[in-house]
């Protein structure tokens, strides 16, 4: 956690550290200002979200955002990550609506089943 303006939030692994490792790997990104919630949060919010997916596994492998309190969203992202929880199963943590934390489901859209 960097707390600058905007902050910035990572756990795990970058897609640059992943591939280096030897992970097959999909990046998926999303745009927070995107997020019903975010209107909530500030006006005009603007941030970003990256989820870096190891294929082979199915489990998220590294976590990054960018954007005003995303601090708040860091142990979850935390937990998904350490607790290598596939993606099959984050289907079924379905987020509070409408927050920012919607990105979650957002995330798991674009990735596709």
């Amino acid at each position: 956690m960097v707390f600058t303006e905007p902050e910035i939030a990572s756990v795990g692994l970058t897609a640059a550290a992943a591939e280096a490792a030897g992970l097959r790997i999909r990046v998926v990104d999303y745009d927070l200002g995107a997020v019903a919630g975010s209107v909530l949060q500030a006006e005009g919010y603007q941030g970003h979200a990256r989820m870096v997916v190891d294929e082979d596994r199915k489990v998220i492998a590294g976590f990054t955002l960018v954007g005003p309190d995303v601090a708040e969203l860091l142990h979850a992202a935390t937990i998904a990550v350490v607790g290598e929880v596939p993606l099959d199963r984050l289907w079924h943590a379905v987020p509070a609506f409408p927050t920012v934390s919607e990105v979650w489901l957002r995330l798991l859209e674009a990735y596709g089943r």
